[in-house]
This record gives structure tokens, sequence and C-alpha cells, in this order.
């Protein structure tokens, strides 16, 4: 008998591994799954959480050896049960539809120093030896391995979210224009985790129904539809947006949401008034919205200003020799000045002149540059005129250097919505809602639009929303993150493509 060619011998290990590889990919597909889940994900971060600390804390106290007493071990043992409670005691951000890195380190360090400080002030009562020294090894453990831990969940639930194929069926009640922005939004960002299906509005906007300028989302009936349309699409999230039905049906709709089992959300109405300062009260059993509008003129701004010039002066002296550097380097590799100079409007309308390192050769004025229809100005206007050493100066973000000075004149500020030149200014006010708000604060280097990718010629209208949003819920840590955001930002030595503006 012939035996078989080796061929096929070879290929006999493929196919018995062809199996286990997809039992692999069927496994993470199901963990990724349930770590989208909102009750899955809460259970799967408790339970890391408290391995984590518990890991923490048995590895801070017997890494010691002269901690190895009773009422320090009796104080390794309610470490971790202290530090639980204060992260899962209430909502936190891990929560919301997007989360980061970022959010989660705050999150994770509040609740971990609340619990060092309780067990700090427990030590004192049992007697523990070297309570400080204690306390602090319990702090850094918990840290390092819980954090760690938790960063790697939020990345790998991020992903997951990401995954389109695991996206949540989401159902819109109102297709109007506040019905058409949550379905611009949840479409153009998957991170959010949601997929939306189809509208439910018996009067519907003709541009929405009509579905031109977005992808197709059609609309499954009324919305007194919505038992069947769950059932038909699948949905197991329904988002209230604005709709002709009046509130009590909103309110049954609410209702029929929670019989069903399926997760809602509402957009309030005035939202645009509504910021993270917002507080609920309540007269007897109605809700009552205390709102706290942000004060470009109080003191916590004076706070920000003044810190503003503090590190504008100090980056200034530190970059000295590099900024002189580059200037030489300009002038010898192109004609004209190192420094270039355009006039832009910022708070309160008045304008200043926005310093920059030139980046382009002198232009003669002939190649007229017009701007798309609902785009902001940026990028590269015109004949591309970048020097080589411009590119470089662009792509590490360099050649922002001299705003340093026009933060420490008190034009600018380091955080902020970008100031625009006059003639844009003029246009979009005109043509784009609540463009003027922007003026209400002094604008910035950077800002939340800029690190959510809205530079150059992108959209007026987002990097409007995210700016207004930006000046109604302002606060310094969202300052600092913006800050960490745009360092993450120029280390990746993104493309031209990706830069706010042009000169």
């Amino acid at each position: 008998m012939t035996p078989p060619p080796a061929a096929t011998h070879a290929a006999q290990p493929t196919s018995l591994s062809a199996p286990s590889r997809t039992l692999g990919r069927d496994l993470a597909g199901l963990l990724t799954a349930h770590i989208v889940e909102p009750r899955m994900w809460a259970r799967t971060r408790f339970l890391v959480d408290l391995l984590m600390l518990t890991l923490a804390a048995s590895a801070a106290v017997f890494a010691a050896p002269d901690l190895h007493t009773g009422p320090n071990r009796l104080l390794a043992a309610v470490f971790p049960l202290v530090a639980i409670v204060s992260l899962h005691a209430r909502r936190n951000r891990d929560e919301r539809l997007q989360t980061s890195i970022l959010d989660t380190g705050t999150v994770m360090i509040g609740a971990v120093s609340s619990a060092a400080i309780l067990t700090m002030a427990l030590a004192t009562v049992v007697g523990a030896a070297h309570p400080i020294g204690l306390t602090l090894r319990l702090w850094l453990f918990a840290i390092v391995y819980a954090g760690v831990a938790r960063a790697v969940l939020v990345s790998v639930r991020a992903q997951a979210l990401s995954n389109r194929a695991l996206a949540v069926p989401t159902l819109i009640v109102g297709a109007g224009s506040v019905g058409e922005l949550v379905v611009k939004r949840i479409s153009e960002d998957p991170r959010y985790g949601l997929q939306p299906v189809g509208f439910l509005d018996a009067d519907p906007m003709p541009i929405v129904a009509s579905g031109v300028g977005r992808p197709a989302v059609p609309i499954l009936g009324a919305e007194s539809d919505l038992g069947t349309a769950v059932a038909r699409t699948g949905a197991r999230r329904v988002i209230l947006a604005f709709s002709s039905q009046p509130d009590h049906a909103v309110v049954d709709q609410i209702r029929e949401c929670q019989q069903l089992g399926v997760g809602v959300s509402l957009v309030p109405r005035l939202f645009e008034s509504i910021n993270g300062r917002a507080t609920l009260d309540h007269l007897g059993g109605l809700p009552l919205l205390s709102l706290r509008p942000t004060d470009p003129r109080g003191w916590q701004f004076a706070v920000k200003h003044t810190l503003d010039r503090t590190v504008a002066l100090v980056a200034l002296i530190m970059a000295a020799p590099l900024m002189a550097a580059i200037a030489i380097a300009i002038r010898a590799t192109s004609p004209g000045g190192a420094l270039f100079r355009q006039r832009r409007i910022g708070r309160d309308g008045r304008a200043f002149d926005l310093l920059k390192f030139r980046t382009m050769r002198e232009g003669d004025g002939a190649d007229a540059f017009q701007l798309p229809s609902g785009c902001a100005p940026g990028g590269v206007e015109g004949h591309d005129r970048r020097t080589r050493l411009g590119l470089f100066l662009r792509e590490s973000s360099l050649d922002e250097l001299p705003q340093l000075i026009n933060v420490l004149r008190g034009d600018m500020s380091l955080v902020g919505p970008r100031p625009e030149r006059p003639e844009f200014v003029e246009r979009f006010t005109s043509e784009v809602n609540r463009y003027q708000d922007r003026h209400r604060v002094k604008s910035g280097i950077t800002g939340w639009a800029q690190v959510h990718g809205l530079r150059g010629q992108t959209s007026i209208a987002d990097r409007v929303e995210w700016d207004n949003y930006y000046i109604q819920n302002w606060s310094l840590s969202l300052d600092l993150r913006i800050i960490a955001l745009t360092i993450a930002e120029i280390l990746r030595l993104r493309g031209d493509e990706a830069r706010p503006d042009s000169q």
C-alpha cells in the first residue's frame, strides 16, 4: 500500500489545531461580549478589584519582615474591604458610555487614598507597629496592583466596545434634529459601543426620514410601536430624544423599557444649559435639578489664568535655548523672519497677534484659498508652501512654542477654544449656532475639541459643540486632562493633517 504523501502529514496538525483556534476565538468573543454588558462589566470589575487589592495588601505586609505582626495582618485584611467599598459604593466614571485609563487612574487613586487614611486611623487604635510605613506600603502596592489591573480591564473593554459586531442595538425615539445628532455621534464613534437600528417617531423631520448625510437608519414606526420595534430589532437600549409626544407618554415608555429589560437613556430638556455642576434635589417627591453655570469672571478662572502665566514663564525659561536654536535654523534655511504673526480673535472679541514659528515660505498671494462649507480653516490652505524644517516643526508641534508668549501676555490660556481669524469669526457667527459662546473665555494653545480629533479642516459645528462643552464643564482637573491628552498626541508625532491650524 502506497503511503500518503508528506504534504498530507504536514497538513494534519493544521487541521487538528483549527478547532482549537476557533474555540479560542469563540471564548475570547464570549468574554469580550460579556465585558460589554453593564451587569457583567460591574461584576467583573468588582471581582478583579477585590482580588488585586487582596494580593496587594498581602504583598505589602509579607514582603517586609518587620511588619509581620498580628495587628498589621489584621489591617492588611481590612484594607481591601475598605478600598473596595470606596471604589464601588457609588457610580463612578467607569460606568459611563465612554471612559479612559486617565479616568480610571483618578478613581483608583482617590478610593485607595481614602482607604489608606482610614487604615492609618485604625492602626493607631489597634496599636500596629510602624503605622505610617504600613499605610504607605498598602497605598503604593494597591495603586500598582489594582491600578494596572483596572487599566488593562478598561483597555480590553474599550476594544470590545469598538467592535461593531458587539455593539448594543439601540433605538432612538424622536426623529428630529436631536435624534439625528444622537445617531451621528454614536455612528461616527464606535467607542460608545452602540449601534443605531431605527427611529421611532409618528412625525419625523423630512431630512431625517430621507437619511441624507448619515448612515441609513430606518424609521420603524410611531413611538407607540416601541415593544414591537424592540422585538423586531433585538434592541437592548433605547435613547429618548425629543419628539412630539406628551411627557406622560414618555414616562410610560420608560416604564415599558424597564419591563422589557431594555436599558434606557434620555436627552434632557434644556440640555444646552446643563453641565456637570448640576445637582439633583427634591421637593417632596418632585425632583429638582439645580443649575450651576460656569462663571468665566469668577475666582476659579482667576486662579486658572495665574497658573497659565506661571507655567508659561517657567516653560519659556526652560525652552529658551531650544527656541533660539529653532529661530536660527528657520532664518538659515529659508528667507524671512523666524516668527509668524496672524490676527486672531480672543476673549470678549478682542483681537491679538498669535505667534508661531514660521513653517512656510513667503507666499505671493496668488493662490486664494476657499474654505469648504461647514469646515473650520486649518491644515494646508491652498498651495503647499511648507519648508522641510517647517514640516518637522508642525509634526512635533514645536512651531506652537511662541504661543507661550501669548499666554504670558494674557492674550491666551494654555487650554481653551482655538482662536480664529476675524474674517472667519464673522462668517461662523452668522452660520453656526452658539459660535460666539467661545469668546466668553480666553483662547487656548490646545483644547477639548483638538484632543478629540477636531483639527484642521474638520466640521466647525462639531468643534463648537466640543468647545462649548469645555466652557460649560470647565474645571482645573479638566484642564489637566486636556494637557495630558495633548502631550500623548504630540508624542505620537501625528502628521500635519491632524494639526490644529495653519498659517
